[in-house]
């Protein structure tokens, strides 16, 4: 047998693959071009690019839903997106989609995400809200999304950026929002993008005894399942049977109802619950308070976020803050606004 080369990647996924996939030798191409790899196609290696960034490593001390969370087992941006990845790559098989595509997307849809969650990324909105009438350019509202896109164009490798292809950063960008990815691997990950933290979210809720599985709406859990294994299951099998013959990635009117009553019902008795919600003004007032201090003294950042120009200085504070994880912006806080070694 010989070595399993680029090209014959590319011939396989001809061969196997649904004409409606996305093929990785018609990709439309990165913003520099490249010569093509011997082994990898490129959707193989833009996903190996964003596993050795920088940002995807952060990803595992950044919070998901419970701040400062005691237990090993409560998942972080980093293992919510390994989960994502699982969910979106097996329907994708299931669809014959590019599945390297599909995972590329998935692995890289929240590395623009703030220390402490949505909480984080409240804080920065305030912050960059107020400044628009002395920084009319400035970027508002900060969007996880649009950061992740810029953390992969502009940011990594020391500005560089990852030089992703178009299908892997429209993916990222649309995962979240109203607009549409052109990709149907694209449209998977969204889709399974909500699968995952809803049920994660659940299972984490329980396990920091905020709920029971019997304190879950009767209404959707009888349509999905009254188990973690069973909703998942539920809701891939329903994409899976209803986009097999779409022009888009669907669920049944059904099950789709039945997963956004659950998202709703978590937002009312989980994410705006005392438990989640306690620490929250403390993160709140962290993120803030730095970014408030970087902005009175720009000379305390790091010399690669420094702004060779005034009117930037609010974008290089965002960037800087936005990349933090939840354990380093404390450290950063505590170094910059706290006594050294006082006694009580």
């Amino acid at each position: 047998m010989g070595i399993m080369t680029r090209e014959a990647y590319e011939a396989e996924e001809h061969r196997r693959l649904s004409p409606r996939a996305a093929f990785s030798d018609s990709t439309h191409g990165r913003e520099a071009p490249i010569e093509p790899d011997p082994l990898r196609t490129a959707f193989q290696r833009d996903r190996d690019r964003i596993i050795h960034c920088k940002a995807f490593r952060r990803l595992s001390h950044k919070t998901q839903v419970f701040l400062a969370p005691e237990g090993d087992h409560y998942r972080t941006r980093l293992t919510h997106t390994l989960e994502l990845s699982q969910i979106a790559r097996s329907i994708s098989r299931a669809l014959m989609l590019n599945e390297d595509l599909t995972e590329a997307i998935a692995l890289g849809h929240d590395l623009g995400h703030t220390p402490f969650g949505h909480i984080g990324e409240d804080a920065l909105n305030d912050c960059l809200g107020g400044l628009r009438e002395r920084y009319p350019d400035v970027r508002y509202p900060f969007k996880h999304n649009l950061q992740s896109l810029r953390i992969v164009e502009r940011l990594e490798y020391e500005g560089k950026g990852l030089n992703l292809t178009w299908e892997v950063r429209d993916g990222i960008r649309c995962h979240t929002g109203s607009q549409r990815a052109a990709t149907l691997e694209g449209q998977v990950v969204a889709i399974a993008d909500r699968i995952a933290y809803v049920n994660h979210d659940i299972d984490d809720a329980i396990r920091g005894g905020v709920l029971a599985e019997g304190d879950l709406p009767a209404a959707p859990t009888d349509v999905l399942g009254h188990s973690h294994g069973e909703r998942i299951t539920t809701m891939v099998r329903d994409m899976v049977e209803h986009s097999w013959d779409s022009d888009e990635i669907r669920m049944s009117a059904e099950v789709w109802k039945a997963m956004m009553d659950l998202r709703s019902w978590l937002f009312d008795n989980v994410y705006l619950s005392p438990r989640a919600k306690s620490e929250e003004p403390k993160a709140y007032r962290v993120v803030r308070t730095l970014f408030e201090h970087y902005m009175q003294h720009p000379e305390d950042l790091p010399g690669d976020h420094r702004p060779e120009r005034p009117e930037a200085l609010p974008e290089h504070v965002t960037d800087y803050i936005a990349g933090m994880t939840d354990r380093f912006a404390l450290r950063t806080y505590e170094k910059l606004f706290l006594p050294r070694n006082w006694m009580v």
